[in-house]
């Protein structure tokens, strides 16, 4: 069975960073895009960043320029490294594989259970 796990959530104080990591699991034999996106209370979860197996990446308006994403395709792990962070990055932070290929089949889209972010002031 292939899963998401992330890691690296916690409480940052304002101006701090975090890093996060998110690593499949399972027989995979590829994942087209990995992704973070995040869902604060009572919002809608929106994508804060992605990359393709390629290195391609999106941003959302909101972190570009203090956050950065990367991808080890070898361990099928991707990391989001956010500096700067503000109270308005609280959310719980989730994990994203988009076009899994694996030894169980296709999976579109693949979530993994989130981690909590948050940010005092």
């Amino acid at each position: 069975q292939v899963q998401l796990a992330e890691s690296g959530g916690g409480l940052v104080q304002t101006g701090g960073s975090l890093r996060l990591s998110c690593a499949a699991s399972g027989s995979i034999f590829s994942i087209n895009a990995m992704g973070w996106y995040r869902q604060a209370p009572g919002k809608q979860r929106e994508l804060v960043a992605s990359i393709t197996s390629g290195g391609r990446t999106n941003y959302a308006d909101s972190v570009k320029g203090r956050c950065s994403i990367s991808r080890d395709n070898a361990k099928n792990t991707v990391y989001l490294q956010i500096d700067s962070l503000k109270p308005e990055d609280t959310a719980v932070y989730y994990c994203n594989a988009a076009g899994l290929r694996g030894r169980s089949g296709y999976r579109s889209d693949l979530w993994g259970q989130g981690t909590q972010v948050t940010v005092s002031l």
